[in-house]
């Protein structure tokens, strides 16, 4: 099957997700809620009256939508295109917003994230992963026995390239199976070390039927600046230039991929600087842009604000991801507890940070910006210890929301997170399938 940049994804079927029921079994439910998932909205839930038990994950809506339609701009505006990495949220009605907003597929890992991702109608996948097992190959070709649905995979080596193919031999008029070859760094993840193990595996690719050479690709995420990436994304093109130029590619558009958050610049300027005499289609795969975050990616994201030569829409990212907590106790000198621990929020890069406080019931109109001085000590299981100086306004029953790194592991750590309005109302539910 061609490979088409004008070929837009359909919308996802959502009914099933807006169908299920929740309760109380469900961690940010209220006791004794009973209801549609998409009758959450229609509740009235309002998380500063303390409608909502806590911890509770929320995403301002307005934050997301502004997120998603930012990047779908700055793609098109600078001639790219984005597949987003779907294992960030593994919510279908996000990959939907996703979809609306122009991607031109969604990006799994694995294959239980492969089914998810086709269960509700994703027609064209990248699983930026090798398949490697006999039951995930076999559902690779499964997979493209689906009408009009497309898949691509990586590979980094002629043994995994021949598990590809072998398999490929029982799977007759299925679609062929799309392959970028995965360019890697010393001391990186999976990818060809060499420019010369990598043109090994495009040729091994090209030589076996039931596969495609659809192009190359790397995870320039991993360097902690912009000169590794570069390097990398130099030897991505570097090996797709020697591979066309020993005829080893199709008519098809060549894909070039990367898949960060945090140096997407240098993707969209390394790729829009290539010229290898054919059509080019560019696939970012960031994935953690739709919500961002207030630490890490942040950071990046000034960095690239500042330093990008490519075309920036106006406004940018921002965080919409936040998890509140109550103020539990205060029972020692410089120091709170409150309830939200590891089983709810990110703590692998870095600590949550409080950014704003709420007293219900008071005379505060909206939630104020945390003082200077209250910072994230320690995570229990269930509990923060934050550090909280002598002039703190903090009391027991307090609401704090916290800001987050990494927006992986905080999605992983709920089957449902609340949409809310810029007032806190509840306006829906987001459900995950991890």
């Amino acid at each position: 099957m061609a490979v088409t940049a004008s070929a837009p994804l359909p919308r996802l079927s959502l009914r099933e997700i807006e169908d299920q029921r929740l309760d109380v079994l469900v961690k940010g439910l209220p006791p004794g809620a009973s209801l549609r998932l998409g009758d959450v909205g229609k509740q009235g839930w309002n998380v500063l009256t303390g409608d909502m038990p806590m911890p509770l994950a929320v995403i301002r809506e307005s934050v997301l939508k502004a997120n998603s339609a930012w990047m779908s701009a700055f793609s098109a505006a600078n001639g790219l295109l984005i597949a987003p990495h779907g294992k960030t949220t593994m919510a279908p009605q996000l990959f939907d917003l996703q979809v609306a907003d122009g991607a031109w597929a969604i990006t799994v890992a694995t294959m239980q994230q492969l089914a998810v991702a086709r269960h509700f109608g994703v027609k064209r996948v990248i699983l930026a992963n090798q398949p490697i097992g006999r039951q995930e190959v076999a559902a690779c070709f499964e997979a493209l026995r689906e009408p009009g649905f497309e898949l691509y995979c990586l590979a980094d080596s002629i043994a995994g390239v021949g598990l590809l193919a072998e398999a490929a031999k029982g799977h007759a008029g299925a679609n062929p199976l799309g392959i970028f070859v995965e360019i890697g760094f010393m001391g990186g993840r999976t990818g060809a070390r060499t420019r010369e193990e990598a043109l090994a595996v495009a040729r091994a690719i090209a030589g076996a039927p039931g596969l495609r050479l659809a192009g190359f690709e790397c995870f320039e995420g991993l360097h902690s600046d912009s000169a590794g990436a570069d390097k990398l994304l130099d030897e991505v093109i570097a090996v797709a230039a020697a591979a066309n130029a020993e005829g080893l590619l199709g008519p098809e558009p060549l894909v070039l991929s990367a898949g960060g958050t945090a140096l997407f610049d240098r993707v969209g300027e390394k790729f829009n600087a290539a010229n290898l005499g054919r059509p080019l289609l560019k696939v970012l795969r960031s994935g953690c842009y739709l919500t961002h975050d207030d630490l890490g990616y942040s950071a990046s994201f000034r960095r690239i604000m500042l330093e990008t030569s490519l075309k920036l829409p106006p406004g940018g990212l921002e965080p919409a991801l936040e998890v509140w907590a109550y103020v539990q106790s205060r029972p020692e000198r410089g120091r709170s507890l409150l309830t939200l621990g590891k089983r709810d929020v990110t703590y692998d890069s870095a600590l949550p940070v409080p950014l704003r406080w709420y007293r219900p019931g008071g005379a505060m109109a909206r939630p104020e910006p945390m003082q200077a001085g209250h910072n994230v000590l320690a995570l229990n299981d269930q509990h923060c210890h934050l550090g909280t100086p002598e002039e703190s306004p903090l009391q027991v029953g307090d609401m704090v929301a916290f800001g987050i790194a990494h927006p992986c592991l905080t999605f992983d750590k709920w089957a449902v997170l609340m949409l809310v309005d810029d007032d806190w109302n509840v306006t829906g539910a987001i459900r995950t399938f991890f």
